[in-house]
């Protein structure tokens, strides 16, 4: 089965919001299983539950089939989102227009070629699709 991620902020942001919109979009489309993601950032000292992230979601959008919520820990957002599309081997991730910029950054300072897409495509076999804002 396919399997979705998309990241996503709490409390949801409009930017966050028209990127689930997509997300649960494409994965209507592909038949797939989505899985919301947020990170904790150990730093910020500010927890947002599963159970949290969960009822934000579905009261923004209703009817949602084989969507998984999940909250990692943990000290970069993007290093804690490419773990958990590995961990779940995630076909297409879901990003929004803002988060490029900082996946860019990122990229920019672990390898000379700062190729968001082509790194996951090769790295972990996942499509990376971006809303704009």
């Amino acid at each position: 089965m396919t399997r979705v991620v998309v990241p996503v902020r709490y409390p949801l942001t409009r930017h966050s919001r028209r990127t689930l919109a997509e997300a649960i979009r494409v994965a209507d489309q592909r038949d797939a299983t989505l899985t919301v993601l947020h990170v904790n950032l150990y730093h910020r000292g500010r927890d947002v539950t599963r159970a949290q992230l969960k009822r934000a979601v579905e009261s923004a959008f209703e009817g949602l089939s084989r969507t998984r919520y999940v909250v990692r820990e943990g000290f970069l957002v993007e290093e804690t989102i490419l773990e958990e599309v590995a961990a779940e081997r995630a076909d297409v991730v879901v990003i929004g227009h803002k988060q490029v910029g900082r996946w860019r950054r990122m990229f920019r300072a672990l390898t000379a070629n700062p190729d968001i897409e082509r790194f996951l495509r090769e790295q972990l076999d996942a499509e990376v699709l971006t809303v704009e804002s």
